[in-house]
C-alpha cells in the first residue's frame, strides 16, 4: 500500500482534499469514487520524506535528449521480447547519465518487491514526469507497453524539435544584444574619456548633447558599483516575482501577447498541448486525465489555466470543444477541429493533425521571426553607436563651421 494525496469534489460540488492509501493511482481513484468523491488530482505522497523525491529549481533534472534515447532503447528491448527487469538492468549498466542510471537501479529493485513499473517511475520525478508515468500506466493496463514506448519516443522527438527551433531563433538576437552591451560599455569607459580630455584642453563650451553623453559616462565611471547594486537588486526582485505563481502567469501572458515572440510561443504551446492530448488519448487515457496531464506539461501557465478551465467544464458534462472555444489564448481552429473529432469519434487523430499543422507553423514562424528580428537589432545597435559618435564629434563640426 502507498499513500496518495488527492483533491476531489463531493457530489454536492464542494472541494475536499486529503491522503488515501492504495495499491496504485487507479486503485486510489476507485476508493475515492466508492466514497462518493470525484477525483481531480492524485499524486503519490512521500509520507515522512521517503519515496517520491521533491523537485525544485535547484534540483538537477535529466536532459530531454538523454530521456529520449533511453525511451527509444527501452522500446526496442521490450519490442524484442526481453522482460522489463532484464531491459532495465541492461539499460542501467549502459546508461551514461547519472540520474537515469540511479533511477533505473532503484526502479528495478522496486519492481522486484512487487510494485508496478509506472508507480516505480513516479517515485523519480526528476527523470520521469507526470505525462511519462501516465503513459506507462496506460501501456501496462492495455498490455501494449512496447507501443506506448514508441509513441513516447516519437512524442519526445517532436517536442524536442519544437524546443530547439524556438531556442535557435533566440540565439542570434541574444548574441547581438550582448555584443551591443559590450561595445557600448567599451565606448563609455574608454573612448568618451579621451574626447572629454581633448575638449577640456580647448577651453570652449560644449553642445548640450555632447555634455549629456559626457555626464552619463562620468556618472557610470565614478559610481559603477551603485549601478551594479541597483541591477542586482532589480534582478533579485524580478527573479522572486517570476518564481511566484502570479509572476509566472503574468510573464507568460505578457510573452504570449507580445508582437514578435507571442505568435511563436502561442503556436509552440498549442502544438505541444495538442500533441500531448493526441498521444494520451491514442494510448487509452481518458479525456479528463489527458486534459489534466496536458495542462501540466503545456510549458505555459496561460495555456495551463485555459486547459484547467476546460477540464472543469468537461467534468460537468460539456463537450471539450465548447469551453475550448471560449479561451482566447487557444486559436479558434483548434476548437473547430476538436468539435469535428468529437462528432466523428476520432478526437485523437484530429488532435494529431492539429499538432502537425502547428509544428509546421512554428517552423515557419521561427524562420520569419529570425529574418525580421536580426536586422532590427542591428539597426538599433548602429543607431545607438551613431548617436554617441555624433554627440562626441559635434564640437568638431561646430569648430569647422566657425573656421569656415
Amino acid at each position: 500500500m502507498f499513500k496518495y494525496r488527492y483533491e476531489a469534489k463531493t457530489l454536492k460540488g464542494s472541494s475536499t482534499s486529503g491522503v488515501i492509501e492504495a495499491n496504485d493511482e487507479n486503485h486510489a481513484r476507485v476508493l475515492l469514487r466508492a466514497k462518493h468523491l470525484i477525483p481531480l488530482k492524485i499524486k503519490m505522497f512521500s509520507g515522512e520524506g521517503k519515496g517520491v523525491s521533491k523537485v525544485s529549481f535547484f534540483t538537477p533534472k535529466v536532459s530531454s535528449k538523454e530521456l529520449q534515447i533511453f525511451t527509444r532503447q527501452f522500446a526496442t528491448l521490450i519490442n524484442s521480447g526481453i522482460p522489463i527487469l532484464d531491459s532495465l538492468k541492461i539499460l542501467s549498466e549502459g546508461a551514461t547519465d547519472k540520474l537515469i542510471k540511479e533511477a533505473l537501479t532503484q526502479i528495478k529493485n522496486s519492481i522486484e518487491t512487487g510494485r508496478r513499473l509506472s508507480d516505480s517511475m513516479a517515485a523519480h520525478p526528476r527523470v520521469f514526469d507526470t505525462l511519462y508515468c501516465n503513459m506507462i500506466r496506460a501501456g501496462e493496463e492495455a498490455g501494449i507497453l512496447d507501443i506506448i514506448l514508441e509513441r513516447l519516443s516519437t512524442y519526445s522527438e517532436k517536442n524536442e524539435k519544437i524546443k530547439n527551433q524556438v531556442k535557435g531563433a533566440l540565439i542570434m538576437p541574444t548574441v547581438i544584444i550582448i555584443a551591443a552591451i559590450v561595445i557600448i560599455i567599451g565606448i563609455v569607459l574608454f573612448i568618451i574619456p579621451k574626447f572629454e580630455e581633448f575638449y577640456k584642453s580647448s577651453g570652449k563650451g560644449l553642445p548640450a548633447l555632447t555634455q549629456m553623453v559626457i555626464n552619463i559616462s562620468t556618472s557610470i565611471r565614478s559610481g559603477w558599483f551603485w549601478y551594479l547594486a541597483v541591477i542586482a537588486v532589480a534582478v533579485y526582485f524580478i527573479y522572486n516575482f517570476l518564481s511566484s505563481k502570479d509572476g509566472k502567469i503574468a510573464f507568460d501572458r505578457f510573452i504570449i501577447n507580445s508582437p514578435v515572440f507571442g505568435p511563436v510561443i502561442q503556436k509552440s504551446s498549442v502544438a505541444r498541448m495538442t500533441r500531448t492530448l493526441s498521444t494520451l488519448l491514442t494510448s487509452g487515457v481518458n479525456l479528463i486525465d489527458a486534459i489534466d496531464i496536458a495542462s501540466k506539461t503545456a510549458g505555459n501557465h496561460v495555456i495551463e489555466l485555459a486547459l484547467e478551465s476546460c477540464k472543469n467544464a468537461v467534468m460537468v458534462g460539456k463537450p471539450f470543444h465548447f469551453p475550448l472555444s471560449k479561451q482566447k489564448e487557444i486559436p479558434p481552429m483548434v476548437a473547430q477541429m476538436v468539435a469535428i473529432g468529437e462528432q466523428s469519434g476520432s478526437l485523437d487523430a484530429m488532435l494529431g493533425k492539429v499538432a502537425d499543422f502547428y509544428e509546421d507553423e512554428v517552423e515557419n514562424a521561427v524562420r520569419a521571426m529570425t529574418t525580421l528580428i536580426e536586422p532590427l537589432l542591428m539597426m538599433c545597435l548602429g543607431g545607438i553607436i551613431a548617436f554617441i559618435l555624433v554627440a562626441m564629434y559635434l564640437p568638431v563640426f561646430q569648430l569647422g563651421d566657425t573656421v569656415g
